[in-house]
């Protein structure tokens, strides 16, 4: 089963959309081989709103926020995670409208310094006026969001339920476009798997990535989240039953089918995948999991 991704869109850059009867959104002017189209600004609700993941720290896309939400008040500003394509734009957004920002505050990782790019960036300043870590919920005329923890791309990552609509917005926990870059040490599997989990149990019916449009099969696009990561697992253990090896040995092995150039980030997911076989005990290194650790069947 391949994952059948969602990539048509029809919108113009700082345009607001009315997308659903409580939704609306504003694509930030920001594509890029991490962010696909730009990102997507929600506004939920009418008269008094929040804002999901206002977006890059860019001015233009500062005032087509505030022209979408001109006669109304913001109440709420809500970060999915802290990186440079989501939530530095809190500070501004909330310095024009008075709003309050709610997110999850993030310990700051151990420095990756294997040199490979696999995000946008990082805000590492972003920190909330109210913690949402442990889930929650904030409310407004005809609308509730509900925080759900849903680590994994980050440790801090939150998702947040729309009851009224049945939806649920996934920032890059679940993209329509792309698989989700899960890269230690702020990255984890082991929590990526369990919160996909976590969200198909609740059967939303839409799913509103913060990047690309909506997913409208959200329990199949799911499973076949949930499938590839496990042919990617079982390819490593199909592949170490020839005896031990290291990542490097293993790449250019299972991504023979992948661009060479790519093959640093793919060493980046392996990772991920290696640190969750081992909790597992599935696979055996030696001394800590790491990039240069050498890898057997346990």
């Amino acid at each position: 089963m391949g994952i059948p991704y969602v990539r048509q869109l029809e919108f113009e850059y700082g345009r607001s959309d009315p997308v659903s009867p409580l939704i609306r959104r504003v694509i930030a002017n920001n594509p890029g081989p991490f962010t696909f189209l730009g990102t997507g600004t929600y506004i939920v609700g009418h008269g008094e709103v929040a804002v999901i993941d206002p977006g890059p720290d860019d001015p233009k896309h500062l005032e087509a926020i505030l022209a979408a939400v001109q006669g109304e008040r913001v109440s709420h500003i809500a970060i999915t995670h802290h990186h440079s394509d989501h939530s530095p734009l809190a500070g501004p957004l909330k310095a024009a409208t008075g709003a309050t920002i709610y997110g999850c505050a993030v310990a700051h990782p151990a420095e990756d310094d294997t040199g490979v790019k696999m995000e946008a960036g990082h805000d590492l300043a972003f920190t909330p006026d109210v913690s949402l870590c442990g889930g929650g919920t904030i409310s407004g005329p005809g609308w509730t969001l509900e925080a759900i923890p849903t680590p994994g791309h980050t440790s801090n990552h939150l998702c947040y339920a729309l009851p009224q609509e049945n939806a649920c917005f996934t920032g890059d926990h679940i993209m329509g476009w792309s698989t989700t870059v899960i890269t230690p040490p702020d990255g984890d599997m082991t929590d990526y798997i369990a919160s996909l989990q976590a969200i198909r149990a609740r059967g939303f019916a839409t799913l509103w990535p913060t990047h690309g449009p909506p997913i409208r099969e959200a329990d199949a696009f799911i499973a076949a989240y949930l499938q590839h990561r496990q042919e990617r697992i079982d390819q490593i253990l199909g592949a170490l039953k020839s005896g031990p090896a290291k990542i490097a040995d293993l790449v250019p092995r299972l991504y023979a089918d992948v661009d060479p150039k790519l093959w640093p980030a793919a060493s980046r997911s392996m990772l991920a995948a290696m640190i969750h076989l081992v909790r597992e005990g599935k696979l055996a290194a030696d001394g800590e999991p790491g990039p240069q650790s050498e890898y057997r069947l346990a």
